[in-house]
């Protein structure tokens, strides 16, 4: 599995992880990652060296919970529909999925069918749940594959419970999966698909051979090893080997420890020497003997759990113990001494003092020490160790109890309280002063639309007060003219004055274009009425 955000950044890595050749195909590379941008670009920069992607959405270790990615993304389906989708259309290869599942069948069911709807081309269901990890593993669950298996149309492939190849059988039987994955399995029995157990130093040393031809980090040449030689390691006649191959340094040194393993083992594998382990230790109880690959078999989660039942229980009552032990040292060194009393210094006391559990340790280490070290710390006032840099001269916890309550800042344990405060202080200023100009640029836009409104009603009252000077004027002229056309026509009013009908018919027209303001439509009318009330 590939980081995909290193692998983006850093070319290094990428050269040094993703090593392969022509042989090594077709390839698969697996990426963990919580971003669709770097997930899509970590894709493109490896698809020239691979056949397809994986996408891990599988693994529970506590790094994973840390890197919020693997099977911690399991509840985000919206990010993993984006991750998924975008790198299936950008990117021009096939994209899978390794998952695990939820304690619901149901939503697992689900889950895979998102997956699959967001383009992946491949699900491999691991049928363990996310909490199931360490000594708390337990069986995978082949009933909820088989149920994903049944309900997408994509190839799926299974992981969990593979020991031997009976199992690989077993699993395609009973869930009708296209395809076994296997992680421990594989790595304590490299030959496992072949259905052979080999002894561990043939596949130690072909693996090697491979090592030296195609180079790799020497650290994951040893954990290899490690995997392989596990239960031969494990047996006392062995810890030497195990050290040496701890310090080992290069891939040739490899080669010489898992050559003297073969040396030391192979007459018990031949016959020539008798195997008669010790009936209560762990080697005896294997179905086959050590030397020989065999999958690592942990205990039930029922019996681990009971295991540390019976050690706390242990542990209590060794406390207690004690406790008894020094109550009754102490009566007895207070009623006058004696043998119940202080146990005298001798020379050779020193190592009579030891527990049991540190003779254990220094019978393995003869140049092991218990005395306690020399304090050359300076200590607070609640007896921890002062920081070296701190400005307050105190420890961690309690400068944190300082900067807080009293508003300081510590660079030396990074506690920046007093310029975070300000920063705060000064960020809600402009804020404040931001929404101050906000509410007073509202206020002149209002004040602005009721200046507009007022302008407009008078205009309207200028333009009547104006139409009603014209028509006075107007029939004044109108007056004149009639008596001139009064005299024309010889049609005289009682008042003195003709009258005639184009006059009239000029007067009636006069009057209707210069309306009182009553008559203007009600439009008008609004607009004087909110005026007013501005």
């Amino acid at each position: 599995m590939l980081h995909s955000h290193v692998f983006v950044k850093d070319a290094r890595y990428r050269k040094e992880n993703l090593a392969s050749c022509p042989e090594d195909r077709p390839l698969i590379v697996q990426f963990c990652a919580n971003d669709p941008e770097t997930f899509v670009q970590a894709c493109k920069l490896a698809a020239p060296l691979c056949d397809a992607v994986d996408l891990n959405l599988g693994c529970p270790q506590a790094i994973a919970r840390r890197g919020h990615y693997g099977a911690f993304l399991q509840d985000e389906w919206d990010l993993l529909k984006t991750m998924m989708t975008r790198a299936s259309s950008e990117v021009d290869l096939p994209i899978t999925a390794k998952i695990r599942v939820f304690e619901d069948q149901a939503r697992t069911v689900e889950y895979a069918k998102m997956l699959e709807r967001a383009g992946a081309s491949l699900l491999t269901v691991h049928g363990r749940t996310r909490d199931q990890k360490g000594p708390l593993t337990g069986l995978a669950s082949w009933s909820q594959i088989k149920a994903v298996k049944d309900a997408v149309s994509v190839p799926v492939f299974a992981n969990g419970n593979i020991q031997y190849l009976s199992d690989v059988e077993r699993c395609l039987r009973e869930t009708g999966v296209d395809g076994i994955m296997s992680a421990e399995g594989n790595l304590y029995n490299p030959a496992l698909y072949t259905g052979r157990q080999p002894p561990a130093w043939d596949m130690a040393l072909e693996y090697l051979e491979l090592a030296l031809q195609y180079p790799c980090p020497t650290s994951y040449a040893r954990g290899h090893l490690f995997k392989l030689f596990h239960h031969c390691l494990c047996m006392p006649e062995n810890f030497d080997l195990r050290y040496r191959l701890s310090k080992t340094s290069t891939l040739e040194e490899m080669v010489v420890v898992s050559q003297d393993l073969r040396d030391r083992m192979t007459p018990y594998h031949t016959g020539e020497k008798p195997w008669e382990p010790d009936p209560e230790s762990d080697q005896a109880k294997l179905p086959f003997p050590p030397w020989v690959c065999q999958p690592y078999v942990r205990i039930s989660p029922e019996e681990h759990l009971k295991k540390i039942k019976e050690s706390q229980r242990r542990a209590q009552e060794k406390r207690q113990q004690e406790e008894t032990e020094e109550d009754s040292e102490g009566s007895g060194g207070a009623s006058g001494g004696g043998e119940g009393g202080k146990r005298p210094i001798g020379e050779d006391s020193g190592e009579a003092d030891l527990s049991k559990k540190k003779k254990k340790k220094m019978s393995r280490n003869p140049r092991k020490s218990f005395d306690p070290p020399g304090d050359v710390y300076e200590k607070c006032i609640c007896k921890n160790p002062k920081g070296g840099r701190c400005v307050h001269n105190m420890c961690r916890a309690c400068c944190r109890v300082k900067c807080y309550t009293e508003g300081l800042d510590c660079p030396g344990h990074r506690i920046l309280v007093k310029t975070k405060r300000e920063k705060a202080a000064i960020y809600y200023g402009q804020l404040a002063k931001l929404k101050e100009e906000e509410e007073k640029l509202q206020q002149q836009q209002a004040s602005g639309q009721s200046d507009e409104v007022q302008k407009e009603c008078e205009k309207n009252g200028v333009v009547q007060k104006e139409g009603k000077q014209e028509g006075e004027k107007e029939k004044e002229n109108g007056a004149g003219a009639e008596i001139e056309n009064g005299y024309e026509n010889g049609n005289k009013k009682e008042n003195g004055g003709f009258d005639s009908e184009e006059s009239k018919k000029t007067e009636a027209e006069d009057m209707s274009k210069h309306q009182p303001l009553q008559n203007l439509p009600q439009e008008a009318h609004e607009v004087q009425s909110n005026t007013c009330n501005t």
